[in-house]
């Protein structure tokens, strides 16, 4: 059956329900599309909502501001003061976000898919979508395949792309010079997750803290990445790492091991002494799960011809903590509400929809591209530096700033009595500076970030040009 509409959003995840409820209420003729049914709305894979599942409440705050959409129990599911990034000899711990809430994921897609459709968007479940439909350069629909099997056409004026990291409608875009249809395995951290209930053998907030989200960095437990323990109700936790491909065989062979993802999880949840009585708490299927994230900056371009993309098939999680969620909600909303705006002006050209970019950059994007800096830096650190590092180099406040993509004046004059010995710590620090001075260089680039699209090319030339020049300076090394 082939239907026209204004603008068809594919993926029902927090990202595109928020979309097609900010399409719709512009009077937008809207189709919301997934594979999934209602009752699983928002579902990865089959393993769940696979996720860390927690969101700071200023991305609560803007869908507030734009939508007027609020959000209560039960898809809050608990209350965090903030989240902590802890030291692998546990001894030192940085405020890593600030206010926030961990979420019932489930709940969560359910009321939103809800949202969109009370706002006029039409729902179809069940919907396999394959790819895009192209005239030319031009994106004119989807095709896939229906519960039956049967294929389907749907025709549209502007195209949103929510299907995550692998989606099918980014991988069969035209070549182009403003979206890369593939994302690099260097960019990637395999995530998993357990949601589990237990009992406290005893209280130490380094291990759990029920009113805050704990990280645990350890190159040897989660290499190129982390580990976390969030709090839940009901005395539950959502506990997982995430590890980087080349830190993981660095860390094997060094080890002489074949630590896969699923184990290191069982032996990250192993090595927490506090928790004991564990047990999967598998509500709605969701118990545990295996995904991959980007932890790269935002795709230079969201935008291409009449097709735009928000969430994860834009990369949009956070480059340093991977959490997607926030820029989800963020995108989604931008996303809906200028593709509306566009169909009310009858101004659908990729011109048009240029403020897309600028507008995202603006809300959130500026400061990635140096979080991705940031996370590179990380990444090169085995345990010992990461420990020392966070009793010397930097002070709680600036972790918290560095965190946030902001630049605090670090210096080598100021710190370099606390350069005790060694060095590699020396050389650590020497290297520190140099990270944040090419973050600081991001920052500016993210700035300047071209308002009209004839501009992009030298611009993300130059972008590019500096990310591989810092990688290439920084390879992973987590032993």
């Amino acid at each position: 059956m082939e239907t026209n509409y204004d603008v068809i959003v594919a993926g029902a995840g927090i990202a595109g329900a928020l979309a097609a409820t900010a399409a719709a209420q512009r009077g937008a003729k809207t189709l919301l599309i997934d594979r999934n049914y209602f009752e699983t709305a928002g579902k990865k894979t089959n393993w769940g909502w696979v996720c860390g599942d927690a969101v700071a409440k200023a991305h609560l705050d803007f869908l507030h501001s734009e939508l007027g959409i609020d959000f209560d129990s039960p898809e809050l599911d608990t209350k965090v003061d903030g989240v902590y990034a802890i030291s692998p000899d546990m001894k030192n711990k940085f405020l890593f976000e600030g206010e926030g809430y961990t979420l019932d994921r489930p709940k969560l897609a359910k009321k939103i898919v809800n949202m969109a459709k009370k706002a006029g968007a039409e729902y179809l479940e069940g919907h396999e979508v394959e790819g895009p439909i192209l005239d030319g350069n031009k994106i004119t629909g989807i095709f896939g395949k229906d519960e039956k099997k049967q294929e389907y056409k749907k025709y549209c004026k502007i195209l949103i792309d929510c299907l995550g990291t692998a989606s099918t409608l980014r991988r069969k875009l035209p070549v182009n010079d403003y979206i890369s249809r593939e994302v690099s395995v260097d960019d990637l951290e395999s995530t998993g997750r357990y949601i589990m209930k237990f009992d406290s053998k005893y209280d130490d907030l380094n291990y759990y803290d029920p009113k805050n989200a704990l990280i645990h960095l350890n190159q040897v437990l989660a290499p190129g990445g982390y580990g976390w323990v969030f709090p839940k109700s009901n005395h539950r936790i959502n506990v997982g790492i995430g590890v980087e491909k080349h830190s993981l065989d660095r860390r094997n062979a060094k080890l002489g091991k074949s630590d896969s993802l699923h184990k290191l999880i069982d032996e990250y949840v192993e090595w927490n002494p506090v928790i004991a009585n564990r047990q999967v708490d598998d509500t709605d299927s969701n118990g545990k799960g295996y995904w991959s994230v980007s932890v790269r900056r935002q795709q230079d371009s969201l935008v291409y011809m009449n097709y735009m993309g928000a969430g994860d098939s834009m990369s949009m999680a956070n480059p340093i903590s991977a959490g997607g969620i926030g820029p989800a909600m963020v995108s989604g909303v931008l996303a809906g509400e200028i593709a509306g705006e566009a169909i009310r002006e009858n101004k659908i050209s990729m011109e048009h929809l240029w403020k897309y970019n600028t507008k995202y950059n603006e809300v959130y994007g500026s400061k990635t591209a140096a979080l991705e800096i940031f996370r590179v830096y990380l990444q090169s650190l085995n345990n010992d530096l990461i420990n020392y590092g966070m009793e010397h180099f930097l002070t709680p406040k600036e972790a918290e700033e560095l965190s946030y993509g902001r630049m605090p004046e670090i210096s080598m004059a100021g710190k370099f009595q606390k350069l005790l010995s060694g060095i590699a710590n020396i050389n650590a620090f020497k290297n520190l500076l140099y990270t944040t001075q090419k973050m600081k260089l991001l920052i500016d680039l993210y700035k300047k970030y071209p308002k009209e699209m004839k501009d992009f090319a030298p611009w993300h030339n130059k972008v590019v040009a500096e990310m591989k020049d810092f990688k290439e300076k920084f390879p992973a090394n987590p032993i």
